[in-house]
């Protein structure tokens, strides 16, 4: 073997420091050797004088051989410049068709641009020149997978193991396994694209039989990976639960799964799985890092929590065999990310603006801290900052960086960034075949070069895609939009007319998700009298916590149906909470907003908490709402935004705004004020002095300059409220108008909603409440009437059949009591201190068997009463907390 070949086979085998080495001692005047210096100086990433050497060898490249000009090829292919190793390649393969690395390298330039059927070609000539080459194998085998010539490529596959069988005593062992996992790589692929699950699932019985924990952890992984690619999401999710079966506490696969879960939209179940990772290693920052950014949007007092005990052990972190210097400085890094999140979240801009730029003096290239100290920025208003943290991103992560300047409208200028965007958006990750957030910033941008052809179609697959995720259910929106209008009758208010507080600080600025509620709050909030506290969760909160009262009691009702059971001490200690929570805002403000759009479901509790506050409707041209709503990627797409990535969807959502607000003014005549955003736009002035009079405040000249106002902003239209105001989205919907079909028939459907003939009506309210207050007072019989009273209207009501039976219990009718609260437990199972009385009833009538039963049931103290004859045996007392607690937001 001479020098050359030599060489070669050292760079064929990977062993470029040798092959560095070795190529320095040669004669520097050796194209040849040059160039395999150069080939080995890149895979070392040493690159120190390699260009130049490089420039001058192009030179003289007239004077190479054919193996050197193919190894030139490969040092523009290592530098993705597929097209010109294209031109060498086809030029030496034309001059000598028998070259079957120069056929390989260029099958390889071919799948890089995506010319499959070349590719293909290639390949197989070369394979067919040399069957030896186990990566022409592969490479022909994941060709022909793309291009769904399925038995070709099993034929390739099984080529390749041959090839490989053949070689497997030549080749070192680090080879071996690598074209091994190749293949099975690839092999499992193709079980994918031709749906033999069953072959898979076969083999992965037979790697777990193995025992191999780390062998089996790595495929299902793998496994796991190229499913999510596909779309398959449901099935990765299955493979990992698989494999944790045998290895329920491995880590790897568990932050998979959660990382599945978050992706899918369950939070829930991403975090009860970090949940179990942190359970088998408490000391490890990365599942408390993740659990931090799991918990951020719901739950952000336990992501504090979460990420100042992650910023805690990453300070502990000593060297060892697994943590080295940079892992321990990278995960240091990410808690203290993960802290600076949660106080950004908590709109704590100073502290948290503190913190990025401490973790970007550390690591100037930590490409999180740069994207959201970019987006605070973008929130405050501070659009030059945030542009210029965008293009530190953008040279860094281009990908990343050309994405958040889309956001704050700074488009790309040629054509050539929007394919290479487009590319990156049809990369398949585990999110799956394509991220919906780059599609839906490509619509953005090629409606800016108004070219809304393909605007519309990168919508359209950023939102037919995004629809893997949701479980959005129109009918079950619309059937509780009709329930809410028959809770809220005019009937309600006649008979609760104490309800509520009296207080006018509440302001509520909402409709229609894109209708301009923003605008309209920004303009309100540069008054000196109103403080602007954006989109708050205070009214939903209370509509939680009305259903976990309800199912704290067991009275199978929830909202809207429970309303009526509010008397006028309870919801103005709901209100007074509420209340509380907006004036924290601003304690100076004489009014204060709350802008959460999808408050137009809630008016009618807005209204009974707060009978004098400000409504303001926004109201835009329906279609401008659809395209709008159709062009945006929510956060909150997991939950009340679910609807805005289908038009039929917003269609059906439009028609029941109407009807909602139709039912309001109805019920509120003259004291809900609608406003037009196209009226806002022509006229904001006018619009501005309308809305002021409204809610009772004097002019002030300052509301019209709202694009000027220093407040934070964090909803999608965080840009357009920085700018002056502009026409250019009115009538926006005429761009699109081919293609508003479906929403057309969403919107002019008939309203259809199952029937509503389950809820029930009390005559008053808080029998349970008051009920409890009398037997507090030991006026059993006065107590007893009252939770009867409830039972007449709703028979299977947990809680008072429970404290009828407890009463019983008291007053020694055992057999009567143990019915009663049996019948309680049947219908709230998890109310585990009921089972306490009922063991001791059990106990005191003999009923030995259902006692023992109810005991390993509820796994109840086994202990039997001292005197089960006694009458005067103490029960427990059942305990009820303040519904007006439980209702705090």
């Amino acid at each position: 073997m001479n020098n050359l070949a030599f060489l070669r086979e050292l760079y064929a085998q990977q062993q470029y420091l040798p092959l560095k080495k070795a190529c320095l001692a040669e004669k520097k005047d050796q194209y040849a050797v040059q160039i395999l210096l150069i080939l080995a100086s890149i895979n070392l990433n040493q690159l120190d004088g390699m260009e130049a050497l490089f420039n001058q060898l192009l030179e003289h490249e007239d004077q190479l051989d054919h193996d050197a000009l193919c190894d030139l090829a490969a040092v523009f292919i290592l530098h993705s410049q597929a097209e010109q190793a294209t031109q060498r390649l086809a030029r030496l393969v034309k001059e000598d068709p028998q070259h079957s690395l120069a056929l390989a390298r260029l099958g390889l330039c071919h799948l890089m641009t995506q010319r499959l059927s070349e590719a293909a070609d290639c390949f197989a000539h070369s394979a067919t020149l040399d069957p030896s080459r186990i990566a022409v194998w592969s490479n022909l085998a994941d060709v022909h997978c793309q291009l769904t010539q399925y038995d070709h490529a099993q034929n390739a596959l099984d080529q390749g193991r041959t090839a490989l069988e053949q070689q497997q005593d030549e080749l070192s062992e680090f080879f071996n396994q690598q074209h091994r996992q190749r293949l099975r790589i690839l092999q499992l692929q193709l079980w994918i694209e031709t749906d033999q699950h069953a072959e898979a699932e076969h083999w992965f019985e037979l790697v777990d039989a193995q025992d191999d924990e780390d062998q089996s952890v790595l495929w299902r992984g793998n496994y796991a990976n190229m499913l999510a690619e596909r779309d398959h999401h449901e099935e990765a999710a299955e493979v990992l639960r698989e494999g944790l079966k045998p290895y329920p506490h491995n880590s790897i696969l568990l932050m998979q799964l959660s990382e599945l879960a978050q992706l899918q939209g369950r939070s829930n179940m991403a975090i009860k799985t970090l949940e179990r990772v942190i359970k088998q290693d408490k000391e490890n920052p990365l599942p408390w890092i993740k659990l931090s950014a799991a918990c951020l949007h719901q739950q952000t007092k336990r992501a504090r929590t979460t990420a100042e005990k992650a910023v805690k052990l990453a300070a502990t972190l000593k060297i060892n065999t697994e943590y080295n210097q940079k892992k321990i400085a990278a995960l240091r890094l990410q808690a203290q990310h993960a802290l600076a999140q949660v106080e950004s979240q908590e709109q704590n801009f100073d502290l948290a603006e503190q913190l990025f730029r401490k973790i970007l003096e550390l690591d100037p290239k930590f490409t999180p801290a740069l994207q959201s100290l970019g987006q605070q920025q973008m929130q405050r208003g501070n659009i030059d900052d945030a542009i210029s943290l965008f293009e530190k991103l953008k040279s860094l992560d281009p990908v990343k960086g050309h994405s958040a300047l889309i956001s704050a409208r700074h488009f790309p200028d040629d054509e050539t960034t929007l394919e290479q965007l487009n590319q990156a958006a049809h990369t398949p990750s585990m999110e799956g075949s394509a991220r919906t957030s780059l599609l839906f910033q490509l619509a953005s941008a090629w409606e800016k070069r108004q070219q809304y052809d393909k605007a519309f179609a990168f919508a359209q697959e950023a939102n037919d895609l995004s629809q893997r995720f949701i479980t959005y259910d129109a009918k079950e929106h619309r059937n509780r939009c009709a329930r809410i209008r028959h809770a809220f009758s005019k009937s309600l208010y006649d008979v609760r007319r104490d309800c509520g507080v009296d207080s006018s600080v509440p302001v509520y600025v909402l409709g229609m998700p894109r209708s301009g509620t923003t605008l309209v709050e920004q303009i309100l909030a540069g008054h000196s009298e109103i403080a602007g506290a954006g989109e708050l969760g205070l009214i939903p909160a209370v509509v939680q916590g009305l259903n976990r009262w309800e199912r704290h009691v067991g009275s199978g009702r929830s909202f809207p149906d429970c309303v009526d059971d509010l008397n006028p001490y309870i919801s103005s200690g709901i209100a007074d909470n509420v209340l509380k929570e907006l004036q924290e805002y601003d304690p100076k403000a004489k009014h204060v907003i709350d802008k959460l759009p999808h408050n137009f479901e809630n008016i009618g509790l807005i209204k009974f908490l707060f009978p004098k506050a400000k409504i303001i409707s926004v109201r835009r041209d329906p279609r401008d709402i659809a395209i709008s709503n159709f062009f945006t990627d929510y956060q909150a797409k997991h939950g009340g935004m679910g609807f805005a990535y289908d038009l039929t969807h917003i269609g059906e959502q439009l028609a029941d705004h109407n009807l909602l607000m139709q039912h309001w003014h109805q019920l509120f005549p003259g004291e809900i004020l609608e406003i037009n955003y196209e009226d806002v736009v022509n006229d904001t002035e006018g619009s501005a002095r309308k809305m002021l009079d409204y809610i009772g405040v004097d002019w002030q000249p300052q509301v019209v300059a709202f694009n000027e106002l220093d407040r934070p902003v964090k909803t999608a239209s965080v840009w357009q409220v920085r700018q002056p105001i502009y026409k250019t989205s009115t009538a926006k919907w005429k761009r699109y108008q081919e293609n508003l079909s479906a929403l057309t028939a969403g919107t002019n459907a008939r309203i259809e909603f199952d029937p509503i003939s389950d809820m029930l009506s009390l005559p008053e309210p808080a029998f349970l409440q008051d009920g409890f207050a009398l037997y507090k007072k030991q006026d059993l019989d006065g107590a007893e009437y009252l939770f009867k009273k409830m039972l007449h209207h709703n028979p299977n009501h947990a809680a008072c059949n429970y404290m009828v039976g407890e009463i019983y219990l008291r007053k020694n009718n055992l057999d009567d009591g143990v019915k009663l609260i049996e019948k309680a437990l049947k219908h709230a199972p998890w109310k585990r201190e009921w089972s306490t009385n009922l063991l001791k009833a059990y106990n005191m009538s003999k009923q030995h068997e259902k006692a023992a039963a109810l005991t390993k049931r509820y796994r109840l103290d086994k202990k039997q009463p001292k005197n089960n004859n006694d009458e005067t045996h103490h029960w427990q007392e059942m305990q009820i907390e303040p519904i007006s607690a439980v209702n705090q937001p």
